[in-house]
């Protein structure tokens, strides 16, 4: 025992005295040396003393759409630590292809008495969903936070990262570079963060190129698949029409396009530039290391808890949109177009 108090003294910063006193429940220790401690008992993979343990507040639901797209885990990590501090805990419902809706996952939750319900890119994010289902929640008394896509029909609190800039980000980047022929990769048109950022990658390479928008629309925008066969399949018809890079709508499909790239002999980026989007965990690690704008997942995941808890508190965060700013990373799969300075 006393090799194991000066363990956590040690972790924690402070004396074998004060790490004792918060064991045995003692007062005198300001709420922020406990914490301390109680961090360092979890740390070291000790158990808090029963006493000690935080009573949960409650069940809280998460509903992803699947848990492919790296992206996924990386927010439902973010939002169950989130909840966890706060003294709840998460309940992780995922939607697999011929497995449970969106519908049965939330009458599952709400059965359960869940405190609240964070939803991720799902139906309300499908511009041809009905959005009553959410007005049917809320007439149930159940809070909750949509994340990825926006419908003004629902009376609720949505958190999304700022697609539109996301696309100016990645236009301006490759311009900079000499591209003049640049493609857009994404998923199916019907959803809002598609729509929305069809709207800044059309508005950044008219702004930056020329180009019309119809132009723009017909030739470089091309719809497909969210997965890495999606991606390929994108990338591939749009460097039929001569596009030297490919901006894509999430970084599973750049590594799609990166794969058709080579598959015609190509490099990438000497050939071909190709950015991504997400930043997903271990996409830096990648062959090249993939360019990508960053979605910021820590703080739209804590944003979406904490807007959350306010709703269950009672009191409400205004029902609008928090928007949130990407950021371009710039890695090894982007450099100059190849036709940059030739005659």
């Amino acid at each position: 025992m006393t090799a194991r108090l000066a363990d956590i003294a040690a972790q924690a910063g402070v004396s074998e005295a004060t790490v004792s006193r918060v064991l045995n429940g003692k007062p005198g220790v300001a709420s922020t040396t406990r914490e301390s401690v109680l961090a360092a008992l979890d740390v070291l993979g000790y158990e808090r003393p029963v006493k000690l343990r935080r009573r949960s507040a409650g069940l809280v639901g998460l509903i992803t759409p699947e848990l492919e797209n790296p992206i996924f885990p990386a927010l439902a990590q973010v939002i169950g630590q989130a909840l966890t501090r706060q003294g709840y805990t998460p309940v992780l419902a995922t939607q697999t292809p011929g497995g449970s809706t969106e519908d049965e996952l939330t009458e599952m939750l709400v059965d359960r008495g869940v405190s609240g319900i964070i939803f991720v890119s799902g139906l309300h994010a499908d511009t041809t969903a009905d959005m009553q289902r959410y007005e049917k929640l809320r007439a149930q008394g159940v809070p909750f936070v949509l994340v990825d896509g926006f419908s003004p029909q629902v009376q609720a609190p949505f958190i999304s990262p700022d697609d539109r800039a996301a696309m100016q980000l990645a236009v301006t980047h490759l311009v900079s570079l000499g591209h003049t022929r640049i493609g857009l990769a994404l998923g199916p048109r019907r959803f809002v963060p598609v729509l929305r950022k069809i709207e800044g990658f059309v508005k950044a390479v008219h702004d930056q190129l020329g180009l019309s928008e119809q132009q723009i629309e017909s030739e470089l925008v091309q719809h497909s698949l969210y997965t890495l066969e999606g991606g390929q399949a994108a990338a591939s018809a749009l460097m039929d029409r001569g596009c030297t890079a490919v901006v894509c709508a999430s970084d599973m499909m750049a590594l799609g396009a990166i794969r058709a790239a080579r598959q015609r002999g190509l490099e990438v980026p000497d050939d071909v530039s190709v950015v991504g989007f997400d930043d997903s965990p271990l996409i830096a690690f990648t062959d090249p290391p993939l360019t990508t704008v960053r979605k910021p997942v820590p703080a739209m995941g804590q944003a979406a808890v904490r807007t959350l808890l306010e709703e269950v508190g009672g009191t409400p965060a205004p029902h609008s949109e928090f928007v949130f700013m990407p950021e371009l990373v710039v890695r090894g799969s982007t450099a100059a177009s190849p036709l940059h300075g030739s005659p």
